[in-house]
């Protein structure tokens, strides 16, 4: 058990981190926060020397607001950092324990990883991808996925992973904005013991897309599918005969390493650009230092690879640092609810990173799920993806952490590529419920409209006042967007986070939340804006405001605020027809909880529609002043709707 202060934050008691634990932490002296104040670029300078190098930097940083540059100058690979470096000492280390969710266990030593990343490195050359070219990932939590990203990294061609559970359509548009004309997919995989038919959702969706010139298919559960001939190739097939050795590219600092789609506030999903050297630094070092990673460790990162967490935290994070890494296909209750701890007892994970939705779930199931194993190998836990309540820290320590177990509760981005708030675990006294203290080499604020630093215990706006690293470069394609979304709100060299926030007396950050109109549902960013452009895309639609009401499982589920055309009528049948809609054009996490049907939406004189007056109606919250809204009676009325469906 962590030792308790005397301290606390909201009434909860602090935790310091375990005395064996602190003695032999990779972090151990707490003074690197005032070390590395005074010289954050020497500290990633001196990370930076942890990296394969195949030319030196000439420079650190290159800062001309928002614009930076990290390491110019700088050559390297990703690729043979990931798995080149560790040939020497861990040649046959296993690099994967990947198990399928039917049981089926797959596992890779550096040095078989090594030969398969060649080899479909060299079927993408034979293809002609070469440097630069964007390649599309649309694969479940299958070996695969790991081997195409590295692939793409070792031959210089970055890639876009976008999340299997997204509807073709989806994945289209993810295609057309990235101009990429090679996916990677699989035939079908397997959720809850359903089959998932994944090829099938790639050829409605690229139907109408022109751009998609070679599909390779993995053939994973062998189900039926339609093979487009020459366009069209088996993955296993292409393998044959490819050579199991690729030179790496030599790759700039700044060349683009990967696009990562995420929601925004307007309905066009961003392209995030991460580069190449500060991205690697950044992640290389922050997984040593807040998962304390140490050579012996399992580690298992839950996150899917179509998200950030995957790339930064399951792939490229550890594998630099020549961890053995854990990844899972499928459901954590499937066959029960004991799944994620069967699994943590077979393998003797010792390093978990989930979500607070996957804790909350935890919750719900209760502790009698994890008491059936023995977790006993866990030293370390963490959490990811949205801000964790105190009740879910608090159970997560007792229950999965047996009480011994250290908790990095991190706040990042996929902007931010790293994590940029989190305990180290060997010196941070922890509060639940709280992201503690910036990294190491980050300097964050919490600031006001204007731009002032607001008193401890204020709410403002969450602020990083530094370039990092592995800092978004651009939107791809749409280098206005990038700076109006982060860099406009006070000046162009102090980063807007879209995070509310509050700093306590002791000078930890508490995250409250996004302030921009994006809705968390079970880990998914889905944007209202992209949402409700979907619903109206229906012709039964004329307008559509979408928000997130908060929910103790889910973080958010969503509720959608409708007005129809003339003459169609409200029904319970159009209702189902809009939640299958939603569905089928986005992904299943994206059902509505309710669809509530208005003869008008909360509008400002202008015709803007007023998400935040739905969103306070939707969280039964009071939505302040309506009086200058185009017809503030609208607002009543959806309250009482609401009100009504609630208590239905």
């Amino acid at each position: 058990m962590g030792e308790k202060s005397d301290t606390s934050e909201k009434d909860v008691t602090d935790f310091r981190p375990p005395e064996d634990f602190a003695r032999n932490a990779i972090v151990n002296d707490p003074e690197i926060y005032s070390r590395t104040e005074k010289d954050p670029q020497g500290f990633w300078e001196e990370n930076a020397e942890n990296l394969h190098w195949h030319r030196k930097w000439d420079s650190v940083l290159e800062w001309e607001p928002p614009h930076a540059r990290w390491f110019t100058g700088g050559k390297l690979n990703a690729c043979y950092n990931c798995l080149d470096v560790n040939l020497q000492k861990r040649a046959d280390k296993t690099a994967i324990i990947w198990e399928g969710e039917r049981g089926d266990i797959r596992k890779y030593t550096y040095k078989e990883l090594l030969e398969e990343v060649c080899r479909f490195a060299n079927v993408l050359k034979g293809m002609g991808v070469g440097k630069g070219d964007i390649v599309t990932i649309y694969l479940p939590m299958i070996p695969e996925v790991i081997i195409s990203m590295l692939a793409c990294a070792r031959i210089g061609a970055p890639h876009s992973v976008v999340f299997a559970a997204f509807s073709g359509e989806s994945l289209a548009t993810r295609i057309g904005d990235a101009n990429s004309r090679i996916l990677i997919t699989c035939d079908g995989y397997s959720r809850r013991g359903k089959i998932v038919e994944q090829k099938n959702k790639v050829d409605d969706g690229i139907r109408s897309c022109g751009l998609v010139e070679k599909v390779i298919v993995v053939r994973h559960i062998e189900n039926d599918v339609s093979m487009k001939d020459g366009r069209d190739v088996w993955w296993h097939e292409v393998m044959k005969g490819s050579d199991s050795s690729c030179e790496p590219e030599i790759m700039s600092s700044e060349d683009m390493l990967f696009l990562m789609y995420t929601s925004g506030t307007t309905g066009k999903p961003k392209g995030i650009v991460h580069t190449t050297g500060g991205y690697m630094v950044a992640t290389h070092t922050t997984t040593r230092f807040v998962f304390d990673l140490k050579d012996e460790d399992i580690y298992w990162c839950t996150a899917d690879c179509g998200w950030i967490t995957g790339h930064s935290y399951l792939v490229y994070g550890p594998l630099a640092n020549g961890a053995t890494i854990v990844t899972y296909e499928g459901a954590p209750d499937h066959p029960e609810k004991d799944r994620y701890w069967d699994l943590i007892e077979r393998h003797k994970v010792t390093i978990l990173y989930t979500a607070p939705t996957a804790i909350r779930t935890f919750m719900k199931w209760g502790p009698s799920w994890p008491q059936m194993h023995d977790i006993s190998t866990l030293r370390l836990i963490g959490s990811v993806g949205e801000p964790i309540n105190p009740g879910a820290w608090l159970w997560y320590h007792e229950n999965i952490g047996q009480g011994r177990c250290p908790i990095v509760d991190t706040w990042w981005q996929t902007e931010t590529g790293m994590i940029m708030i989190s305990p180290l675990p060997g010196i941070t006294t922890t509060k639940p419920g709280c992201a503690t203290l910036p990294m190491p080499g980050i300097k964050a604020a919490v600031l006001d409209e204007k731009g002032n630093e607001v008193e401890p215990g204020k709410d403002g706006y969450l602020a990083i006042m530094e370039p990092w690293p592995s800092m978004v470069r651009t939107v791809f394609g749409n280098e206005e967007r990038f700076i109006e979304t982060y860099w406009s709100k006070w000046d162009n060299r102090t980063y807007f986070a879209g995070d509310g926030a509050k700093m306590d007396e002791d000078g930890y950050f508490w995250i409250i939340g996004r302030v921009d109109d994006v809705i968390k549902v079970s880990g998914h960013r889905i944007g209202s804006a992209e949402f409700e452009s979907i619903l109206v895309s229906h012709p039964s639609v004329a307008e559509a405001g979408v928000v997130g009401k908060e929910d103790e499982l889910r973080g958010e589920v969503i509720y959608c605020y409708v007005t129809l055309r003339s003459g169609i009528k409200e029904s319970e049948e159009l209702k189902k027809e809009l939640r299958m809609y939603a569905e089928k054009n986005i992904g299943p996490f994206a059902r509505p909880r309710h669809i509530i049907f208005s003869d008008d939406l909360p509008k400002t004189r202008s015709g803007k529609i007023m998400r935040r007056v739905l969103k306070a109606i939707a969280n039964e919250k009071d939505p302040g002043d309506v009086s200058t809204l185009q017809d503030p009676a609208v607002v009543e009325s959806l309250k009482e709707r609401t009100k009504m469906l609630e208590s239905s």
